[in-house]
């Protein structure tokens, strides 16, 4: 009798428990910064909410382009002789041109909805960054693009054009135009983050002016490494691309002095 009360008991106590966390479960609407604790699975459950999210704005783009791509291709081409060789290379090259600028218009989505997701998890440091900054990223993002289409491909573009002629009867495909394009233009983009990138290390005390100076001939070593793969194969291209990259990284540096002099003038005033 006294085994079974005891058994009684312990299945009570089990299910009390077991009861006040499915409560606890069921009133957590999402992880938020005031309430950042949370089980595994509501943390998966909020990840799975992001990927539908972000799934969704993507499949909304890739057919909103899929299906406009006959109206605004002629222009995106600049008048350029472009050739299809067969049916298969037609569907090819739509689907990759809507899903490659699908992802390029989703990202900004993306990277909000990432943004949501991470917040609760950030430090109070991180995040006021990260909310002063984003305009200044997008902005950043619209600029190395606009860099890439109206500097870095036509130039790079006519150079290997007119170095083709001069042995080869040059025939482009519209695949290849689309993809050279790609190349020339969405790398430029993820380049003129640098600025960012090194104002958020300088934020979280990890680098500092006389570091960023001190290290100036190694990344710009790893500039011209970087450049090497992402941008076209010719030399003049190269030159053309780590050019902005130079100048992101100095102006980088002059941010970050000022920075630093700001800081100790409120030290300073704090300290008086």
């Amino acid at each position: 009798m006294v085994s079974n009360e005891n058994d009684n008991e312990r299945k009570e106590t089990i299910k009390a428990i077991s009861d006040d966390g499915y409560e606890e479960t069921r009133r957590r609407s999402k992880v938020t910064v005031e309430d950042p604790d949370a089980t595994l699975v509501e943390h998966l459950d909020d990840l799975r909410g992001m990927l539908i999210k972000s799934a969704v704005v993507f499949v909304f783009f890739f057919m909103l382009i899929f299906l406009t791509i006959q109206y605004w291709f002629p222009y995106l081409s600049k008048g350029h002789d472009l050739i299809v060789r067969g049916p298969f290379e037609v569907i090819r090259f739509y689907i990759r041109t809507a899903g490659a600028l699908g992802l390029g218009l989703s990202l900004p989505f993306i990277c909000r909805f990432l943004w949501q997701f991470m917040k609760p998890g950030l430090v109070d440091k991180e995040t006021q960054f990260l909310k002063s900054y984003f305009p200044l990223m997008f902005l950043l993002f619209l600029g190395g693009l606009s860099f890439g289409y109206f500097v870095v491909h036509p130039i790079s573009y006519y150079f290997l054009i007119q170095m083709g002629e001069q042995n080869f009867d040059v025939l482009v495909t519209a695949d290849e135009y689309m993809s050279f394009l790609l190349i020339s233009t969405m790398p430029m983009g993820l380049i003129f983050q640098l600025p960012i990138v090194v104002l958020f290390l300088h934020h979280i005390e990890l680098l500092d002016a006389a570091l960023m100076r001190k290290v100036r001939k190694y990344v710009y070593f790893a500039l011209l490494v970087i450049t090497a793969l992402i941008a076209p194969p010719d030399f003049f291209t190269h030159l053309i691309t780590v050019s902005p990259m130079i100048v992101l990284y100095e102006i980088s540096i002059y941010i970050v002095r000022i920075r630093e002099r700001r800081a100790a003038k409120r030290k300073t005033k704090a300290a008086e």
